[in-house]
């Protein structure tokens, strides 16, 4: 991945661990959607995921089984919190890639007022993605502006 690919903002970000039913699925359709590589993974006896972390294009995710109380998968709720930014090389390719997978265009690839070339899918397992390729440097202030007018 270049250097211009990721803002500096971004570079030391909060790492994602997303839980949900069948993580090991999980973690085949991120290979294939995604490219992702697995780093590793650590199964209980029964074979559930406890927790494993993969990689796409450098940036790293947790994931793991849901096991409640605490999380819940977003299956089991009817939707995500959460949408998981991934700053890639090539935003139109990897949300091609993703959709051929079996991931669902939520927005197609586009530029937008921030700077970023974005694309947004949510997989089978409920997790939404947004997928960004770094086109612009704009300033905090600029941003501000540029969205009261897209936003109106």
């Amino acid at each position: 991945m270049s250097e211009t690919t990721v803002p500096e903002t971004y570079r030391k970000a909060v790492v994602a661990h997303v839980m949900l039913d069948g993580a090991a699925e999980a973690i085949a359709f991120y290979r294939t959607a995604f490219g992702a590589e697995e780093l590793f993974r650590i199964a209980d006896g029964d074979g559930k995921i406890v927790h494993a972390e993969i990689s796409i294009q450098g940036s790293t995710i947790m994931l793991g089984d849901a096991e409640g109380p605490v999380f819940a998968a977003p299956t089991s709720i009817g939707g995500t919190t959460v949408g998981l930014h991934v700053f890639v090389d090539d935003v139109d390719a990897l949300a091609e890639r993703a959709v051929a997978a079996g991931a669902e265009l939520l927005q197609p690839p586009a530029d937008r007022f921030h700077g970023d070339r974005t694309a947004i899918l949510r997989d089978p397992h409920g997790h939404v993605w947004v997928l960004l390729t770094h086109v612009e440097d704009v300033s905090p202030e600029e941003v501000v502006r540029r969205a009261q007018e897209f936003f109106g």
